[in-house]
């Protein structure tokens, strides 16, 4: 049985922020900031906007300019970071306790007062277009990113969320300001604080910071669910080591009850260095350094991802290797068993005490629940789910989600 050792509370402010507090014995201390808004919420003309005003908070408020603003950060002697997600924009600090006043104070600047300045919006253009561009690079990231152009027609989720390069070359201010006024509201936003003050004193401390933030929650669009194509195809780029092989599995349709069995298939398959596919790619066949799964479930986004990176020349033993691996899978001649359920439930009570320990952890994943409108201590309750799954149900998931994939090679010419 896992012991919390913290308490948990929801407030909402007079403007209609959420805030879910997390009193805790610790001297680091957390909060992030959640905006509803993301790659999937943007039309052709916007793709990449969402990513380019996360960039554009960290570049002054109209009560510090750029150098200021990091300089304060900085001072503050913890972290601080941003991302911009399909789903979501996303804004962490963690600090020590006695940090914590200063570290909300300065998150509230940021996020409610932003001064959009022209030339810093001109230095950032050139910075994310370098981003851009960097990606291109990166065969692992350009693998990706192809297997999502084939997959997919109208999903959003054939775009990097970094967004098209010819759209964030003429973004102007004026239509950054209204993409932000639109989706960064108090109503279409969550706070998550981890912190040794009382649940009373951290909601002031939001009070404080964010009361004076307006605007109401954007109407609802209709997010594309679309499955992807059952096809393989090949590119090129001139000039790499090793070729890439990605498969794409997309799962809309699953019921929630297949989810937790779905994370245990995907750890035996392939997030171990003793996964099936670990084993059989690398360790009985010496075709590559690493084969792993990636494995993303939200309400919006429902998908499985195998990549693996080899020689030339190894590209199609690899492929039947990963082919017949599945196969076995999905027809039952390899099979989740017992010792993989006692497994996995130590890999899970493993994080789930991991996050617990961690405020930055534990104030993240909070985040992400409530975002999601999920249980926030779903992760608690899985330990108990675990004890009571039916091994059927584990190997059957897997001819449910195995099927159909896209796959993308990726070679040099």
């Amino acid at each position: 049985m896992i012991k919390l050792n913290f308490d948990v509370k929801r407030h909402t402010l007079a403007n209609g922020l959420e805030v879910i507090t997390i009193n805790k014995d610790t001297q680091i201390a957390a909060i992030n900031i959640g905006i509803k808004v993301g790659a999937l919420y943007e039309n052709l003309e916007q793709k990449g906007i969402s990513h380019f005003i996360e960039h554009t908070l960290f570049k002054g408020t109209k009560n510090r300019s750029d150098e200021e603003l990091n300089e304060e950060l900085e001072a503050l002697g913890g972290e601080y970071n941003a991302y911009t997600d399909y789903d979501e924009t996303v804004y962490t600090i963690s600090c020590l306790m006695e940090e914590f006043k200063n570290a909300v104070e300065l998150l509230g600047d940021m996020i409610t007062n932003p001064k959009f300045d022209k030339n810093e919006i001109e230095k950032e253009r050139g910075v994310i277009l370098s981003e851009i561009r960097m990606s291109k690079d990166d065969i692992e990231d350009l693998s990706f990113k192809n297997v999502n152009k084939i997959a997919f027609v109208n999903s959003a989720l054939k775009y990097e969320v970094t967004g098209l390069e010819e759209n964030v070359s003429r973004f102007t201010r004026n239509e950054i300001f209204s993409f932000y006024t639109k989706h960064y509201t108090p109503r279409n936003s969550l706070i998550t604080m981890v912190s040794s003050l009382s649940h009373e004193e951290a909601i002031e401390l939001v009070e404080d910071n964010f009361k004076l933030w307006e605007g109401e929650k954007p109407k609802p669009i209709d997010i594309i669910k679309e499955k992807n194509k059952e096809v393989t195809e090949i590119s090129y780029k001139k000039d790499i080591e090793q070729s890439t092989i990605v498969y794409l599995y997309t799962f809309d349709e699953l019921e929630k009850s297949d989810e937790l069995p779905l994370r245990i298939l995907n750890h035996r398959l392939g997030e171990s260095s003793n996964s099936l596919l670990f084993r059989e790619i690398r360790e009985n066949r010496g075709l590559a350094y690493d084969i792993y799964t990636h494995l993303e479930i939200t309400n919006s986004i429902k998908t499985l991802y195998i990549y693996t990176a080899v020689s030339e020349e190894n590209v199609d033993e690899a492929k039947d290797a990963i082919d017949e691996t599945l196969k076995s899978l999905v027809d039952g001649k390899i099979q989740i068993v017992d010792k993989d359920l006692n497994i996995m439930k130590k890999v899970h009570k493993t994080a789930v005490i991991s996050t617990l320990e961690d405020s930055s952890e534990l104030c993240n994943y909070m985040l992400h629940q409530a975002l999601e409108d999920e249980d926030i201590f779903e992760f608690v309750k899985d330990m108990d789910r675990l004890n009571n799954l039916d091994m059927i149900k584990i190997n059957e998931v897997g001819k449910k989600v195995l099927k159909n994939p896209t796959v993308h090679i990726l070679k040099s010419n």
